[in-house]
């Protein structure tokens, strides 16, 4: 029962490395071409996550402190 469990997890874990090119499906073809773009993007640009869909990580710590100014509208509440 073991060595089958093996065998399986083994199969599996391989069939998780594969990487190919990606293809349409048979009978099928790529979308269509943006209304904006020139060409038809090819899969891997189809792919790849725009900015806007990942946007990068800032990391902008506080390297000195510094005194706010005084808000002119920041009143307190009437009454």
């Amino acid at each position: 029962m073991k060595a089958v469990f093996a065998l399986a997890l083994i199969v599996a874990v391989s069939a998780c490395g594969s990487r190919q090119h990606l293809k349409p499906a048979a009978g099928k073809s790529l979308p269509p071409k943006p209304y904006a773009a020139k060409t038809v993007p090819t899969p891997e640009q189809l792919m790849t996550p725009s900015n806007q869909a990942r946007p990068q990580r800032i990391d902008e710590l506080l390297t000195h402190s510094e005194k706010r100014q005084p808000d002119p509208f920041n009143l307190p509440p009437p009454g």
